[in-house]
């Protein structure tokens, strides 16, 4: 009989490519990773992996092995489910939660605080979004909050995977209070004419930033590239500088600095995603449900 935890080392070193990386997502060493393929290759009686590079890729037979996996942890998942539903009654156990940072700020860290139930246990990953649905998919976490990219439309999930919509983030302009903008129109060319700090290229926020001015006649000046939110805003509070910022990330203002929407504001769907084979965890429900209602905006 196969062992279950082969068959997740296998999977693991399929998707990542080395032992050592598999080893450091499963919270094994190398050497162990290595003895559980040993033994799935002896309980299979094929070779299931072989040298490519300094990496490995799957043959033929362990291909097979890892198109069948997700039927066999699906199934075992709601066997689980099954044996916990019976003693049910309130979520119990152990939540593994992957988002990114933002979501974890402003959605999870006041969902954690609104749980109560004292026998439930959640624990909080950041992880960006391909990340975070590889670690579901991987079963090294039961829930994940995802967002499309930059307003596209987000990749189709696999079918072992579930999702909803649970939240709409919107960029506005944060200013001093007694900044030009602070009042009057924020056409593409009056926020043009005044300087930035902005989120480094790369990033969802950056990729916003440049939507806004494009076809502009002149390019903004950007004056500060700064990943951190909170010190985006100090900077914009002395004055000099505005800057677009999520609403889930953005910190406390103060007095002296105002946020102001935009009349087309650039938005993210952000959606959390299980394994429909744990459909029916209790304590994934009552995250669910503490999220609120499908695409709440805000």
């Amino acid at each position: 009989m196969i062992e279950v935890g082969a068959l997740r080392a296998l999977r693991s070193v399929a998707a990542l490519g080395t032992l050592a990386r598999a080893a450091e997502e499963l919270g094994f060493t190398a050497s162990a990773v290595s003895q559980q393929i040993k033994r799935l290759e002896r309980q299979v009686g094929v070779p299931v992996l072989a040298p490519a590079g300094r990496g490995v890729v799957l043959t033929p037979a362990g291909q097979a092995i890892v198109d069948s996996a997700p039927e066999v942890f699906q199934a075992l998942e709601r066997c689980a489910e099954a044996a916990r539903s019976v003693s049910a009654g309130a979520p119990r156990g152990t939540l593994r939660v992957a988002a990114f940072s933002t979501a974890i700020r402003g959605l999870l860290a006041p969902v954690v605080a609104r749980l109560a139930y004292p026998q439930l246990r959640v624990e909080l990953t950041e992880q960006d979004p391909a990340e975070a649905l590889h670690s579901v998919g991987a079963g090294t976490a039961d829930l994940a909050l995802i967002h499309d990219a930059d307003g596209l439309p987000p990749a189709p999930l696999p079918p072992s995977l579930a999702q909803r919509r649970v939240h709409t983030d919107v960029g506005d302009v944060v200013m001093s209070r007694t900044h030009p903008l602070a009042s009057g129109p924020l056409g593409q060319a009056e926020l043009a004419a005044h300087a930035w700090v902005t989120s480094p290229p790369g990033t969802v926020c950056h990729q916003w930033f440049r939507r806004l001015f494009a076809g502009a006649a002149h390019e903004p000046d950007v004056r500060h590239l700064v990943d951190d939110f909170a010190t985006q805003v100090s900077l914009v509070a002395s004055g000099q500088v505005v800057a677009l910022i999520p609403r889930l990330a953005r910190p406390p203002l103060g007095e002296d600095v105002i946020a102001r929407t935009l009349g087309r504001p650039p938005e993210r769907e952000v959606h959390a995603v299980w394994r429909r084979s744990a459909e029916a965890s209790p304590a994934i429900r009552a995250v669910l449900a503490e999220l609120g209602p499908a695409g709440a905006r805000g």
